[in-house]
């Protein structure tokens, strides 16, 4: 929570400080409303740590930790929408052939070209995510789970090709190739529109209860397996499977187990329950149920 409270505070000076230089170029103010658009993720973060930490109700029985799920949509939907309008207007500009211009300023009695301000600014402002806040969130978001937190980590670290490629246009109109603008500005839209439909695509597949993977998507998470491992371990089980539910930064557990006999003691159960429970502090909510069978749909861990 405080690095996302302090991302906000120093993303809020860099947009006030680029403000100031933005001038006409283009890829100048596309890096701008990028910088805008970052504070997405970090307030839908915040606004998502008010519902989660609320205890389930007969209204809400899981809880109210899909608000994390919630938060990642929007953020990945704002970004994905504001990105197709800025490239856009970015191909409008370069068809148009719109030759930016950046011109002087007075600063302590020296006419300066505008530009360099530019330049110096970005090369200033991009040490926050690059080389702080960026790597921080990184080795926050597995720990704790949080797609929209490496997300934010993620869009983050790769603020340096923005902060590239609005120099590259920035200096190109300097030099007079003025299309080298446009296409900065285009390569940073591209750059939100991938990561708006990146972030949506997630958000969407986990809201509909896709199979639990880890924080990056890129794989089932390993806990499943080290869950249906445990049930095994118990002497009364003789096999087991699990369904686990991502519900935004916890597990919803459902267990199959097949037991040795036919009885089964409660007590046994909710030992089992207990037991997996203690395997992470992510498994919030856990059950146990023995079958016949188990249910084709569930992982075996395999």
């Amino acid at each position: 929570m405080r690095w996302e409270i302090f991302t906000i505070v120093y993303t809020s000076i860099t947009i006030t400080v680029i403000a100031l230089v933005v001038g006409e170029s283009q890829a100048m103010r596309t890096a701008w409303i990028e910088d805008m658009l970052s504070l997405i993720p970090q307030f839908a973060f915040l606004a998502a740590l008010l519902f989660v930490r609320r205890r389930p109700t007969r209204k809400h029985p899981y809880g109210l930790h899909r608000a994390m799920g919630i938060g990642h949509l929007v953020a990945g939907v704002a970004l994905l929408a504001v990105g197709l309008n800025l490239a856009i207007e970015a191909v409008t500009g370069l068809i148009a052939a719109e030759h930016p211009t950046i011109g002087t300023v007075q600063l302590f009695g020296q006419t300066l070209w505008l530009g360099w301000l530019m330049v110096a600014v970005m090369a200033v402002v991009i040490v926050g995510p690059v080389f702080f806040y960026g790597p921080a969130k990184s080795k926050l978001a597995p720990v704790l789970h949080n797609k929209l937190l490496y997300a934010d980590a993620d869009m983050a670290k790769a603020d340096w090709q923005t902060t590239v490629a609005s120099i590259v246009g920035v200096l190109g109109v300097g030099v007079g190739l003025w299309w080298l603008d446009g296409a900065a500005a285009l390569f940073i839209s591209l750059g939100i529109i991938w990561d708006g439909f990146r972030n949506t695509r997630t958000a969407v597949v986990d809201l509909m209860d896709q199979r639990a993977r880890t924080y990056d998507s890129k794989e089932p998470h390993p806990l499943a397996a080290d869950i249906v491992s445990y049930l095994r371990s118990r002497p009364w089980v003789a096999q087991a499977a699990v369904r686990m539910r991502d519900q935004g930064q916890v597990f919803h557990i459902e267990a199959f187990v097949v037991p040795h006999r036919r009885k089964v003691k409660v007590s046994d159960l909710s030992t089992a329950a207990e037991g997996i429970a203690d395997i992470d502090w992510k498994m919030q909510d856990v059950v146990v149920i023995p079958v016949e069978q188990l249910p084709d749909e569930a992982d075996t861990g395999r």
